[in-house]
């Protein structure tokens, strides 16, 4: 007889029903309740993270294997090759090799990237950009990765797949593509106060630059530089574009999304594959352990920057970029970047937005390239000889030898790869860490808005202009009211007319920063500055006088004077400048006496936006066809409202008429600049060069943001 069947047992559903009364407690994968979900855990308030937080670890191991095989974040790139020369040797400050030779040329590789959009997303997005540098040293690979912006979102790396989830289309219906203007982003950021510093440079023009060979390189972080005595000095990385700095409009930026969403990246292959090869100085900001309590920023927090006004930048070497890859895939797509990929000189801080990114970063890669091997694909494999006992896993390919993969060994008969010892290894530095453990951010990091109050009255009345705007466009596109009204709360603590001005178009309340300090998230202590403003946070004045490679679109049509215009495109072509025709047909277009100037585009396969600056020529028969073609006036207009130069000859003015300019000038006066950027001419003046020379003087300004009343302008 068989025994009676036992009941089955409930515990389960005990169990179940418990934790329905926590259901609005956040915890782990396993249930394990969490008690701060944003902060790591660390050795003390300032202290490293501990590899034992398993919260941390369970969250961006997740979150690095959520997409295959495409990035989570940087998905979206342009690379290509080159090398790197230091100036003079660093050894006072740094054991580093490569940074000892100036005769030493270390290659490295170099990808740009938007961060938030898939890889089919455009370039011209308004977004944080990638700029990231693998140096392939004798001492093995090292990776400085970092963004055109000195600052980033969070103070702690627990945080970003918060902040990424917020700030990637939404999920349920995977809307918007490669933008931060939707609620998600914006209700996360509204409630995380150290977020501003960053927004406000996600809203300013560094946010959508004119080219990567036209933008700035930060390696965020606060690392330290190690001499051969075990000398410590904290280190920021910065890389200086040689063409200097430039943006574009933001309609601009909008409409080229649309016209080539592979602007940027059309650009840096053209401009290596013609033989005009980018160029950044590489410089450093060194912060002594003493001049660091001077500073009154602490050096850990990722949303600070120290400005150069205090530290000034020592240039220290140059990269130039000299040959694009050779298959995208192989080499852009699969070059696997880490922070901490180091070389024996270069150590980390406690930053612990940091400690969490040498984790994660070569975590990701394990799902994104099949597996522990990565490092020898032919992209990321090291220049010096490799030793290791490491062996199989997936896409194993060295085929090593031998019977003995461990060390010590007696086995291998003394061939087995010694430890290096004292001398040439790396060597981590000592560090005193007696704090508690404890998951607690230092109140050093609780500074949110004193920089983005700097970062804001360092800017231009333009650049001001700027700012509000994109911020207006941003929290227009947010359709919770409380939303918006939270985030310009926020902006109050920054500067109340910022805040009143952003405002004025969204149907909200008057900014009110009382009621933003007592919301969910706020935390704030200001740091007393001696600096009001910093010349070296604003785009304005950063230009350098280098316009090689800029675009001039030259506007033809039958009947041109072309004797006058060929001398002008003679002049801008020997200047470094790319001239190219723009024509109602394709083909030639023709003077009145039968020369002939050859069309590279039609007004319908290209627009103003493809281009830095616009010529148009004389010619009576010319001028009249073009006004009566819509699209060659808009292209003219579209071009001056995004504030562009532009150089009219003679009757070649008739296509600026809508802006009110025309041939009234008096003979006297034959070269005119009637509103900045904007010269007009006659063609005597052409034939002696100096359309070309006033011209190229307007261009040298890049962009002549001063312009006013853009907004009636019919394009």
């Amino acid at each position: 007889m068989s025994p009676p069947r036992r009941k089955a047992s409930n515990s389960h559903v005990t169990l179940k029903n418990t934790m329905s009364d926590n259901i609005n407690t956040l915890t782990t994968q396993h249930g394990v309740p969490i008690s701060d979900n944003h902060n790591s855990l660390k050795a003390g308030p300032r202290g490293p993270t501990l590899m034992e937080d398993f919260i941390l670890r369970e969250k961006l191991t997740h979150f690095d294997h959520e997409r295959i095989p495409e990035r989570v974040v940087h998905a979206r790139g342009a690379a290509a090759h080159g090398y790197f020369k230091v100036y003079k040797p660093l050894s006072l400050v740094t054991s580093a090799g490569f940074l000892q030779d100036p005769a030493a040329e270390t290659p490295v590789f170099v990808r740009f990237s938007t961060a938030v959009g898939a890889r089919g997303s455009a370039d011209t997005v308004r977004d944080v950009r990638g700029f990231a540098v693998k140096f392939y040293t004798q001492q093995g690979n090292y990776d400085l990765v970092g963004n055109n912006m000195p600052v980033f979102f969070i103070q702690d790396s627990i945080k970003f797949p918060d902040l990424v989830h917020a700030l990637k289309p939404e999920p349920h219906h995977e809307m918007p593509q490669a933008s931060s203007a939707h609620d998600t982003f914006w209700d996360f950021v509204s409630l995380m106060p150290e977020s501003t510093h960053m927004l406000m440079w996600l809203m300013s023009d560094r946010a959508i630059p004119r080219s990567y060979r036209m933008m700035e390189g930060f390696g965020v972080h606060t690392f330290r530089l190690v001499n051969s005595h075990g000398q410590s000095t904290f280190v920021k990385f910065h890389w200086k574009p040689k063409l200097g700095l430039h943006s574009m409009a933001w309609d601009e930026a909008e409409k080229l999304a649309g016209r080539d969403p592979d602007f940027h990246r059309r650009d840096l292959w053209d401009a290596i594959d013609s033989g005009h090869f980018p160029e950044w100085e590489l410089g450093v900001q060194l912060i002594d352990a003493r001049q660091e309590a001077e500073l009154n920023v602490d050096l850990l927090d990722a949303t600070k920057l120290i400005p150069e006004e205090l530290v000034p930048i020592l240039p220290i070497g140059r990269m130039v970029l000299n040959r694009n890859p050779d298959n995208f895939f192989a080499e852009t797509e699969q070059v696997a970047f880490n922070p901490g990929h180091l070389v024996p000189g270069i150590e980390f801080s406690n930053d612990p937005l940091l400690q969490g990114r040498l984790f994660s970063y070569a975590d990701s890669q394990l799902s994104r390239l099949g597996g522990p091997n990565a490092h020898a694909l032919p992209i990321n494999r090291a220049v010096c000889p490799v030793h290791h006992f490491q062996r199989d896993g997936l896409h194993q390919s060295a085929g090593q030898k031998g019977r003995v993969a461990y060390e010590p060994n007696t086995l291998a008969r003394g061939s087995e790869f010694r430890l290096d010892g004292a001398t040439h290894g790396f060597h981590s530095s000592p560090d005193d860490l007696q704090s508690p453990k404890l998951r607690q951010r230092s109140a050093s990091f609780d500074d949110h808005f004193s920089q983005a109050k700097l970062f804001w009255n360092s800017q231009s009345q333009a650049e001001k202009a700027h700012v509000v705007a994109a911020f207006r466009f941003d929290l227009s596109k947010v359709e919770s009211t409380e939303i918006r009204q939270r985030m310009v709360d926020n902006l109050a603590h920054v500067d109340m007319k910022l805040a009143s001005r952003v405002a004025a178009q969204l149907g909200i309340h008057t900014p009110d920063a009382a009621a933003a300090a007592g919301r969910l998230g706020y935390r704030h202590q200001t740091m007393q500055s001696e600096l009001q403003e910093a010349p070296s946070l604003s785009m304005v004045g950063r230009y350098k006088p280098d316009i090689r490679t800029r675009k001039v679109a030259v506007l033809a049509a039958d009947g041109i004077d072309m004797i006058s215009v060929k001398r002008v495109i003679q002049e801008l072509t020997a200047a470094g400048l790319h001239c190219k025709v723009i024509g109602p047909h394709l083909g030639h277009v023709a003077s009145a006496t039968g020369r002939t100037l050859a069309a590279d585009y039609t007004f319908s396969n290209t627009a103003s936006v493809m281009f830095d600056a616009v010529l148009i020529p004389g010619g009576v028969a010319s001028a009249d066809e073009l006004c009566r073609l819509g699209s060659a006036v808009h292209f003219a207009l579209e071009a001056y409202k995004h504030c562009k130069p532009i150089c009219a000859i003679n009757e070649g003015v008739l296509l600026l008429s809508a802006l009110g300019f025309s041939m009234g000038m008096q003979k006297e006066t034959a070269i005119s600049v009637p509103t900045p950027g904007v010269v007009i001419a006659d063609s005597q003046r052409a034939l002696q060069g100096q359309i070309s020379q006033a011209f190229i003087a307007a261009m040298l300004q890049h962009r002549h943001w001063d312009r006013i009343n853009l907004d009636s302008v019919p394009a």
